[in-house]
């Protein structure tokens, strides 16, 4: 079954498991079922959904205030342009995050048959669990994020262990990776605490009472580099081969270097051992289990599966019991494709695409298939020639786009065996010029492990190929494409890989999935950027027909004509046009000043905040039943739509220090105030007291609490302070000074997504693309204007760009990017805002605008800066030719 069309395309929404993808009665009525859809799901959702409506209610103290600040409150971090700027998890972590919590802490659900409960499909038994302890499996698509996840529960596990009595939790962790290459991303992320110090994990001191930053002490230890193992606070990061009892390091010495060069897979019988995990459990009281990849986890005879016994039953030995068992992995499968049935959250493949968290997959169109040929030769190369040129062609295209802001497209070719293998990267070197020594074979046998005999390759060779499988994407990396015998194991986890090539079949017997199969290509290169990527996927009919059982997983596959005089399917890169002889860059380039901020914030004290004197309109006391005290109404502020009640259980009473502080913060976030908040907050609180309402009212009173959550209450107060704050901090200095002037001819190239475009003879910019058909009508206007020296589209994503400070309709302060800039001569620049639909906004831009160009003018010796404002109904009803007649109708 296709999406719901309601499904919304933002990844951090909160979704209704009214409209999550499932596969349709006719496919629930067949054995795909239990292979679709993980029978605890649907309740887990919907129960997690009821709980998160009502503030967390039941939740304890620790768990209430982190979800709380993880997901309810705004957070800024540094970005890689060193500016300051918003961080956000997915919604999709998110609900992992709570459906395990709920299950654990809420609900109780720590053995199998506690889990049963919410099965959906009437279908499982206590048989189908191979654990006795507190599993649970959560399925996030390829490029989801599930690293997040375990850090998110990770620390969870510890303040609860650290804060709540009793609790069963730890903060003992032991993270486990299935290979080699996982465990290089997770030291990545984990040593020496990095990503607690990269994403808002931890509160600050002071927040809800608790020192949660200075209490948070958590001691990594990699692979053999254990120290001193204190009591609490250890964070073990393994490869799974160190876990095994008799497991051994990978080395370049081994016959089979598989998993020197790839990472060691799961085995059922090891015979030595280079660290007994004995040695840790002897030295931690509980422990709390995080796997990656965790669908090696499918055996119960597996040596991964008894290891993680095996702990469990040592610490029982102890007095103490495996505090939990967290499994993340993209394919929570077994080996006859039936899902774990520990599946607690689901956010699948399709889900993922329409979110664009991952590429599409575009598969050739009939027509493109239908001109490829697979000829009669016992050379393999010469069989499938038009496949692999095909690939050629569609990872050229992008190769050449993306090059151009230094980024490399990689071409990954999947062959049916070791000698073949040689035979295309050879053949990919000699025919094609841009790849030649530009091929990485990843040499296998026909198993697809690598051998070192096989390779012929030596010890200072492999380190090399090793480091260049892990960095390929890097632009300094003299590889372009990869060609291996077989999917890839988890952890080649490069973002660049915009074409797939399948020159061999995959059968349900080789226990193979489409979504391994595409994983290699499905993580983004451009993550919050707005554009649509897609990864290509060519091969032989038998390939295809595999990929297209994806569809099964409800992935509508985008389908596009493939190979010469074609679009690319990837985004489009807009740069400075110097390769086109036909401009004269110099020329056409526009120079502008760069003006310091005229309109600033001062910080100014609070203290000078007068809340007696505000003018807001008093609000009648409501008067509230004892159980209608009880519930906090969320309210639309936009639309005045009631969302949702919480619902206050009986143990729990809320103070006004906790709801006036709610206000203080999210006003000094929205403002982006700097200090100050114990001022605000003793205002806000004299405001509510005494001016807020039609008489003095008591803070102490729940049905006072209760009339806050109203709607017209909360719309005053952040109404009200925000006014009277932008009124005392926000001015107008009166003029600007040049800081410095640039040239747009400075511009990097950057991405946008595929979409209609001008190509310009009077821009300096290979393609100029619109916000709207408007803009490009009135980029195509002024490219035909013969009485102007050139013009190009201003865009946010320039650098440098075009933009102004103003103060909006609240009062605050927005930067704004106007839409074009025109050189009518050497001494005559014009800044144009065009405009289909008009906000309350513009009026403030337009005059803002006009005072930028008068100061530019000022400031800018032989050269006038003009503005111009031009309606889309009113350029419609007019036919302009050139420049002149445009200035006439519109110029102010």
């Amino acid at each position: 079954m296709p999406l719901s069309e309601h499904f919304p395309t933002d990844p951090y929404v909160i979704l209704d498991p009214a409209i999550r993808w499932y596969p349709g009665d006719e496919l629930l009525l067949t054995e795909l079922r239990g292979k679709l859809i993980p029978p605890l799901v649907e309740k887990v959702r919907r129960g997690v959904k009821a709980w998160r409506d009502s503030g967390y209610t039941g939740g304890s103290e620790t768990t209430r205030a982190l979800l709380r600040f993880w997901f309810q409150q705004e957070h800024l971090v540094p970005q890689a342009d060193g500016t300051i700027g918003p961080f956000r998890w997915y919604f999709a972590q998110r609900e992992a995050v709570e459906s395990a919590i709920w299950l654990y802490e809420i609900e109780s659900a720590r053995s199998p048959y506690a889990m049963m409960k919410y099965d959906s499909s009437d279908a499982i038994s206590k048989q189908m669990f191979d654990e006795d302890w507190a599993r649970y499996v959560m399925k996030l698509a390829t490029g989801a994020g599930k690293t997040k996840v375990i850090s998110l529960l990770l620390t969870w596990c510890y303040f609860h262990k650290l804060y709540e009595p009793d609790s069963p939790l730890s903060t003992n962790f032991l993270l486990v990776a299935p290979n080699i290459i996982v465990l290089d991303r997770l030291r990545t992320d984990f040593d020496g605490g990095k990503i607690f110090r990269d994403d808002p994990l931890l509160p600050p001191d002071g927040y809800e009472g608790r020192d949660w930053d200075s209490d948070f002490q958590l001691t990594v230890h990699i692979q053999d580099e254990i120290g001193f193992v204190p009591e609490q606070g250890n964070l073990f990061l393994s490869n799974i081969h160190r876990v095994y009892e008799g497991g051994k390091d990978p080395s370049f010495d081994d016959e089979d270097t598989t998993d020197y060069f790839l990472g060691k897979k799961p085995v059922a019988k090891t015979t030595d051992s280079s660290i007994d995990l004995g040695v840790i459990i002897r030295d931690v009281n509980d422990l709390v289990v995080f796997n990656d990849e965790a669908h090696h986890l499918h055996d119960p005879n597996s040596a991964w599966f008894k290891s993680i016994e095996d702990i469990a039953m040592r610490l029982r030995q102890k007095g103490s019991d495996l505090s939990a068992q967290f499994d993340l992995t993209a394919t929570p499968r077994r080996n006859d494709g039936s899902i774990f049935v520990q599946t607690i959250s689901d956010y699948p493949l399709v889900e993922a695409i329409r979110q664009d968290v991952v590429k599409t997959p575009v598969l050739p169109d009939a027509a493109s298939r239908a001109k490829l040929t697979k000829h009669t030769s016992s050379k393999f190369t010469e069989e499938y020639a038009d496949y692999l040129h095909l690939g050629f062609l569609e990872w050229k295209k992008s190769y050449d786009e993306l090059a151009k802001m230094e980024k490399k497209a990689v071409l990954f070719v999947m062959t049916d065996d070791t000698r073949n293998c040689d035979e295309v990267a050879a053949h990919l070197e000699a025919r094609y010029p841009e790849l030649n020594e530009a091929v990485l074979v990843i040499h296998t046998k026909n198993n697809g492990e690598i051998s070192e005999s096989a390779s012929g390759k030596s010890k200072e060779q492999l380190n090399q190929l090793r480091e260049q499988s892990k960095t390929i994407d890097h632009w300094d990396n003299k590889h372009k494409a990869v060609v291996s015998v077989m999917v890839l194991r988890e952890g080649w986890d490069v973002q660049n890989v915009t074409t797939i090539v399948g020159l061999r079949a995959y059968t349900s017997e080789a226990k193979i999935l489409p979504e391994q199969t595409l994983g290699r290509g499905l993580r983004r290169m451009f993550r919050g950027q707005g554009i649509d990527e897609k990864v290509s996927v060519v091969g032989t009919d038998a390939f295809i027909n595999f990929v297209e059982g994806i569809k099964n997983e409800g992935v509508d596959l985008d389908y596009r004509p493939m190979g010469d005089r074609t679009p690319g399917a990837g985004p489009m890169v807009i740069e400075v046009d110097r390769e086109n002889k036909a401009k004269d860059i110099e020329a056409l380039d526009i120079e502008l000043p760069r003006l310091t901020a005229r309109i600033e914030r001062e910080y100014k004290n609070l203290d000078a905040l007068d809340p007696l004197t505000f003018g807001n309109k008093r609000l009648p006391v409501k008067n509230f039943s004892e159980a209608e005290q009880r519930d906090i109404v969320f309210t639309d502020l936009d639309t005045g739509d009631q969302s949702h009640i919480t619902r206050m259980d009986i143990g729990f009473n809320p103070t006004y220090q906790n709801v006036v502080g709610f206000f203080a913060r999210t006003i000094m976030r929205d403002l982006r105030l700097v200090g100050g908040q114990d001022i605000l907050f003793g205002k806000i609180k004299t405001f509510i007291q005494d001016r807020l309402f039609e008489k003095s009212i008591d803070l102490e009173e729940l049905n006072i609490l209760r009339n806050l959550s109203e709607i017209a209450a909360t719309r005053t107060i952040f109404e009200t302070f925000k006014k009277a704050i932008n009124d005392l901090t926000v001015v107008d200095r009166g003029n600007s000074q040049v800081r410095d002037r640039i040239k747009m001819s400075q511009s990097r190239p950057y991405a946008v997504k595929q979409q209609g475009y001008v190509l310009a003879k009077k821009s300096i910019f290979n393609k100029v693309v619109g916000d709207s058909d408007f803009e490009l009508k009135f980029a195509s206007y002024l490219d035909g204007c013969d009485d102007i020296v050139s013009f190009l589209k201003n865009d946010r994503q320039m650098n440098p760009s075009l933009f102004i400070e103003y103060q909006n309709a609240d009062g605050s302060i927005s930067n704004y990017f106007p839409d074009f800039l025109l050189k009518r001569s050497a001494k005559e620049i014009w800044v144009i805002e065009t405009k289909g639909r008009e906000d309350l906004d513009d009026p403030r831009k337009w005059e803002r605008l006009k005072s930028w160009v008068a100061d530019a003018t000022a400031r800018t010796e032989g050269i006038v800066y003009k503005a111009m404002f031009v309606r889309e109904e009113e350029w419609e009803k007019r036919k302009l030719h050139g420049f002149d007649q445009a200035i006439a109708a519109f110029a102010d």
